[in-house]
């Protein structure tokens, strides 16, 4: 389909038999699409959010409760989707969610982004969560990944085109 170099993201989307880069426009769509991030390498990993967990956190069992990630995913999410959307977008879904980890008080937690797709009024985002366990540079554990779908809504609540970012 492409090669991919590993000092540059280029994402690719099949929509279709059209072959499609986030960063230029849509085949056969004027309006050029470009993602905030579309040039970082491979190897820098910046999380859209990270989140020291407190007590206030936890759950019956001592462990932070998934609620608590579930609404810093949907922030995390709405944070990657504003880097490609100008203007109000609404949270539509939040495709399945499984945690492999737990997570603990005193955890620094990462919430990793991805513009996975864009269509004409909605932006796909990839979450991923990692928690860094105990202090700094400690050992990493994944807790859970989603993918969520944001709408570009209008004042009235209705779906509208993407604007174009110049």
């Amino acid at each position: 389909l492409a090669s991919f170099s590993r000092s540059l993201v280029a994402v690719l989307i099949v929509r279709g038999s059209r072959i499609n880069e986030i960063g230029g426009g849509w085949a056969g769509d004027s309006r050029p699409r470009r993602s905030f991030y579309y040039h970082r390498a491979m190897s820098e990993r910046i999380p859209a959010i990270k989140v020291l967990l407190l007590p206030k956190d936890t759950n019956n069992l001592g462990t932070i409760f998934g609620g608590v990630i579930l609404s810093y995913i949907d922030q995390a999410g709405a944070v990657e989707a504003h880097r490609t959307v100008a203007g109000r977008i609404v949270t539509v879904s939040m495709r399945e969610v499984v945690f492999h980890a737990p997570v603990f008080v005193g955890d620094l937690v990462s919430f990793f982004t991805r513009t996975k797709q864009i269509g004409n009024s909605s932006v796909t985002v990839e979450v991923t969560v990692e928690a860094e366990r105990g202090q700094p540079g400690g050992p990493k554990a994944k807790v859970t990944e989603a993918e969520m779908v944001f709408v570009h809504v209008g004042q009235d609540g209705r779906p509208l085109p993407i604007p174009v970012r110049s």
